[in-house]
This record gives C-alpha cells, sequence and structure tokens, in this order.
C-alpha cells in the first residue's frame, strides 16, 4: 500500500482536503511534526512527501538554525531517494529554496480566496483557490512555472516535485482552527474573520473537488517524471 508523509509546523494543522483525496485513491497518509522539538522524519517506505505551511519565513537564519535547515534535508532525502515532494505554501516555498530560487516578503500579501492564471499549457485548475501567504518565489532557471497571480507565483513544477503557494488542503473546519489560534493575518489585509469563514464554508464542498484534481495531477506528473 502506497503511503504519504505528510510534514506540519504547527499543531492545528493538518493535510485537510490533500490529505483526504489520497486517502480516497488509496494512499496512507501519516503526518509528523518538523520543529525544533522533533527530530526529523524518516522518509523510508513512503512514496510521496507533502510540506504544509508555516507562520514561519524560510529566510529565517534563527528558523534555519533551529529546524529548518533539516527540513531542506529531508527534501534531499526525497530527491536521493526519487520520492515526488508536493510543496504547498511555506512548502513550495522550501522547495523553491532547495532547487535554487529565492524567497522575499512580497509588497502584496494575498490572504482569501484568488483566481490564479495558469500559464501556456499548465493543466492546473485557476480555482478559486485559499491564500494566506506574505512572502513570494523567485523561481530558480530548471522550474517550470505553472500559474501565478499579479502578486506572487502561485504553481511551479522542478521535476518530480510540485510546489502550490496557496493552500488547497483548506475547509472551513481548518480555517476555524486557525483562526482560533489567531486572526491578526486576516484583520492585517483588512478582511472580516466572520465573513471569510463565511466565503470558506460555501467554498469548501467545490475546494474538496478541485483538491482530489490536484492530488490526481500531482500523482500523475511525479509518474511521467519517473517514466522519462
Amino acid at each position: 500500500m502506497s503511503r504519504v508523509l505528510a510534514i506540519r509546523h504547527h499543531v492545528e494543522d493538518s493535510p485537510g482536503l490533500i490529505g483526504d483525496a489520497f486517502t480516497a485513491r488509496g494512499y496512507v497518509v501519516e503526518a509528523a511534526m518538523m520543529d525544533a522539538e522533533h527530530p526529523t522524519p524518516d522518509l523510508e517506505g513512503y512514496d510521496a512527501l507533502v510540506i504544509l505551511g508555516s507562520t514561519h519565513a524560510v529566510y529565517d537564519d534563527e528558523i534555519e538554525a533551529a529546524w529548518f535547515g533539516r527540513e531542506l534535508e529531508l527534501i534531499d532525502s526525497a530527491q536521493r531517494r526519487a520520492v515526488p515532494v508536493l510543496g504547498i505554501c511555506f512548502g513550495a516555498q522550501a522547495l523553491c529554496r532547495y532547487h535554487g530560487g529565492e524567497v522575499s516578503a512580497s509588497d502584496e500579501p494575498e490572504v482569501g480566496w484568488y483566481e490564479v492564471e495558469p500559464v501556456g499549457t499548465s493543466p492546473l485548475e485557476s480555482g478559486p483557490w485559499f491564500e494566506y501567504h506574505f512572502d513570494r518565489c523567485a523561481l530558480p532557471p530548471t522550474a517550470q512555472l505553472w500559474a501565478r497571480t499579479p502578486a506572487a507565483v502561485q504553481a511551479f513544477v522542478v521535476g518530480a516535485d510540485l510546489g502550490v503557494q496557496f493552500h488547497p488542503e483548506i475547509d472551513d473546519g481548518q480555517l476555524a482552527q486557525w483562526l482560533a489560534g489567531g486572526d491578526e493575518g486576516v484583520r492585517r489585509v483588512g478582511l472580516d474573520p466572520v465573513a471569510l469563514m463565511a466565503r470558506t464554508r460555501r467554498e469548501t464542498p467545490a475546494a474538496r473537488t478541485r483538491a482530489a484534481r490536484l492530488v490526481d495531477l500531482f500523482v500523475s506528473h511525479a509518474a511521467t517524471r519517473r517514466r522519462s
């Protein structure tokens, strides 16, 4: 049976709709914490790695010294084992950095539901997808851009890896947990948390379908790269 390891950085995080999609396709999804208190998980026996979001920045030297350096090593282990990586928000930024790109603070944070613009023949859906980020990626030359908004890169692939700046795992339950831990980020961009929750509740059924198709896309892309 195929297995997926989902890396989370906060207790309130979960693979959510993405985890549900993998489970529906016969995968066993297991979550592990990555922070200063927990050891680096072993990728032995896993067929895919999912890296979730974080309130931290991938360019924070203190975070890198505390645990993010080990996360980059985990991505390196995935490359050596031919385990494809799906990076979400912070996870996408980690992939960007690992593959030689740069990540910096954004002048235009994106929080809420956004349509993205697929690039060229990109198979990615336009959404809407849930965004919650204050940084942006400058992709390495080896990356292929799949989608963008005026403010940021939204999706890219490097080899078998797929990075998405948005949060396809989000449903109303997950957002409620995030907001219970603090809604400063939402208010910082001038949004009403109550209205955002209501919009997310309405979007959740369609978001579940989009998340499922994104997992299919990730699995298909990784299989194609593996054959080539």
